[in-house]
């Protein structure tokens, strides 16, 4: 078998097609957790602690050129080592809210799997008789005549 026909038989596998189909609807529901967090629960949070915007957190490694701005995007552009620990905690809040939707999601479908009724059971064939019975009742039936 050569090897582009061994790569065939593994691409195109039920497994492989899965997980890409998991890798391309992963990245596109990071976008929505992205913003979820973003948009919707860090502006919350901000409001709640005081106005903070958590991505400029951070502290400043390096010595800025003079008369560069003091944002984490400027200092990045300008190649002053920064230790952006905001940006982290906003990672980190994205990662623990895409890891409650999992959960729940994975949850409602144990759920749903459970509550699915059960196919009726075929009843099984009865097994043929053994050869010894077949013959005493050969014998039975012969000695009834």
């Amino acid at each position: 078998m050569t090897i582009a026909q061994e790569f065939k038989e593994f691409a195109v596998k039920g497994n492989v097609m899965d997980l890409a189909v998991g890798v391309i609807i992963g990245g596109a529901f990071g976008k929505i957790v992205e913003s979820v967090v973003g948009d919707l629960i860090m502006p919350l949070v901000s409001a709640i602690v005081g106005k903070i915007d958590f991505t400029n957190l951070f502290i400043v490694l390096g010595t800025p050129p003079a008369g560069n701005a003091m944002t984490l995007d400027a200092l990045k552009k300008a190649g002053v080592p920064v230790f952006a620990y905001g940006n982290f905690i906003t990672v980190a809040v994205n990662f623990a809210i895409l890891a409650f939707i999992i959960f729940m999601m994975v949850k409602q479908i144990n759920r749903l799997k459970k509550e699915a009724p059960a196919a009726p059971a075929v009843p099984a064939a009865p097994a043929a008789p053994a050869e010894d019975v077949l013959l005493l009742r050969e014998i039975r039936d012969s000695l009834k005549k």
